[in-house]
């Protein structure tokens, strides 16, 4: 991702959820444009889009093996996932107070899910959330306590995905590194991606996706 490829097209926040809804829909996410995600907020829309798409994961062998000591749940530790997310002493953490807020509102409407990893012994170790509409995900942010809990969340995720949407879901990374490109996260335009988005947001859907 080049700073050319990164445009804030709007800069203000908003806690109402049908309005960050209807931001979400158009294709645009939210980020902070001060330090470590502190205001103001922008909303972004990079016009070139990191996604994962039905039939292209990457599991490798050595995964497979960890997923074996997993166990996963969704939406039963919301908060907590945030809160995994949010700690400072991650690198490129930037989820500050008010975007936790935020998305807490639109879990409690319905919109934000989290997928968390359990150890043996049923503690957290790690987890994804993000927003959900049709059978479109928009990944916001995960974290490991634990090797490969984060990439194990998102292979449950897609296998989720799988299950209940055939083969028409996205999941929206909002741009690619090399670490989602080994997972097989690839590349769309911006116009591809609201293409690919829009088709998405109208495939039917069961309505105990999160279940």
């Amino acid at each position: 991702m080049h700073d050319e490829d990164l445009k804030a097209v709007s800069v203000g926040f908003s806690g109402d959820v049908d309005l960050v809804m209807s931001a979400y829909r158009a294709g645009l996410f939210p980020m902070g444009l001060g330090d470590d995600g502190g205001p103001p907020m922008g909303w972004w829309a990079p016009t070139v889009r990191g996604v994962l798409l039905p039939g292209g994961l990457r599991v490798s062998r050595s995964l497979r093996r960890s997923m074996q000591d997993f166990t996963f749940t969704v939406d039963q530790s919301f908060a907590d996932v945030v809160a995994g997310c949010a700690d400072t002493s991650r690198e490129g953490s930037w989820i500050t107070e008010g975007f936790a807020r935020m998305y807490d509102d639109l879990h409690a409407a319905g919109w934000a899910h989290s997928v968390e990893v359990r150890d043996a012994d049923g503690r957290l170790v790690g987890g994804l959330f993000g927003i959900s509409f049709g059978a479109v995900f928009v990944g916001e942010s995960m974290f490991h306590a634990e090797t490969d809990a984060s990439k194990a969340a998102l292979v449950h995720l897609s296998g989720l995905l799988d299950e209940r949407c055939g083969v028409r879901w996205v999941i929206d990374v909002q741009w690619s590194t090399p670490h989602l490109e080994s997972l097989g996260v690839s590349e769309l335009t911006g116009l591809e991606y609201l293409d690919r988005l829009h088709r998405a947001e109208g495939a039917p859907v069961s309505e105990v996706f999160f279940s």
